[in-house]
């Protein structure tokens, strides 16, 4: 997928079609912009209840706290 867009004067960016239904984005939908080299990662921000459970039966053994942190 090699698709291209175009900077607006209002700085804007429509994403091609072909990427929205490949990556399934609606209308609306909130993105945060990570930087990377000269280039930078989009990405959708993930629902709150998609989260729900990730890190269930994480390992909290060997976990930092702020008192170790000058």
């Amino acid at each position: 997928m090699s698709d291209t867009a175009t900077l607006s004067s209002k700085f804007q960016i429509s994403i091609p079609k072909q990427v929205r239904d490949v990556q399934g984005w609606q209308a609306g939908q909130e993105f945060v912009f990570i930087p990377k080299g000269k280039g930078v990662l989009v990405m959708p921000v993930p629902q709150r209840e998609s989260l729900r459970g990730l890190a269930k039966g994480a390992d909290t053994s060997d976990y930092r706290d702020r008192k170790d942190r000058y």
